[in-house]
């Protein structure tokens, strides 16, 4: 990748994940007190909707920047080598490595983020002093963060899409491509957003705090049954779909303006 298409992912990537983050930060909000363990009028309804938002601020843009460097790069070094009609695994292969290199800066500040969002009474510093003081336990919860479906699960259909079409993809048209990826996948994977969030909310010690996830899926289903699997389903299905238009229409609108 040139130096030139590096600056850009890396700048075009930034701006499109603090857009998402920032505009959509609400919904976020709602969706992780509809799954805090405590309930969401405890967690603090919609008081201090806003809490939490400087981890989101400090994290987007450079857990969207390596996301997408990640991605692209990626992406050109296997297109060169690969065969065309392989271009759909080569874009799916490029963005799970992406997302696995940007949840080195995202589980740390979604650790953050949750713990204020389900207790707004406390500010984003006092709660991060609090969680490096009493445990550190972001790279534990690396790989709950991985099995969250980010818009770029939008990224193979949006290849096939430009492969049939005959040239690249308008940035609306790649716009709803993350809004229709990311809505389907987020319905079918809200329980282990579930898993993620009670883990990362547990207090250090408990069972909960180890981590094992069908174990919290069992005691989910034993307490609230179904519904409670899928607790925040509708604002989470909200704040990927819409953050998947978002994101990468807005990442192809300013990559292009870049190029």
């Amino acid at each position: 990748m040139e130096r030139r298409e590096f600056t850009a992912s890396l700048v075009a990537g930034g701006i499109a994940g603090m857009c998402v983050d920032l505009t959509l930060f609400p919904l976020d909000t709602i969706k992780t007190r509809l799954q805090s363990p405590q309930g969401f009028a405890r967690a603090g309804g919609l008081r201090g909707i806003y809490a939490g938002v400087p981890s989101a601020a400090v994290g987007s843009f450079p857990n969207a920047s390596a996301f997408f460097v990640t991605y692209e790069a990626t992406k050109s070094l296997l297109g060169a080598c690969g065969p065309p009609h392989a271009a759909a695994a080569t874009h799916m292969l490029a963005a799970s490595l992406g997302e696995i290199v940007a949840c080195l800066i995202r589980v740390p500040t979604e650790v953050v983020k949750q713990r204020a969002q389900a207790g707004p009474s406390s500010g984003t510093l006092q709660v991060l002093l609090r969680t490096l003081r009493q445990e550190v336990r972001a790279l534990r919860c690396l790989y709950m963060s991985l099995i969250t479906p980010p818009p770029s699960l939008s990224l193979p259909p949006q290849s096939l899409w430009s492969r049939r079409q005959g040239h690249t993809l308008y940035s609306w048209q790649a716009a709803v491509c993350g809004a229709f990826a990311g809505g389907v996948a987020a319905f079918v994977t809200t329980p282990l957003d579930v898993a993620k969030t009670r883990i990362m909310l547990a207090k250090a010690g408990t069972s909960t705090a180890s981590g094992n996830i069908p174990r919290v899926l069992y005691e989910v289903w034993k307490r609230q049954g179904l519904l409670g699997l899928f607790a925040g389903s509708l604002p989470r299905m909200a704040f990927i779909s819409i953050g998947g238009f978002i994101f990468l229409g807005a990442y192809d609108k300013v990559r292009s303006m870049l190029l």
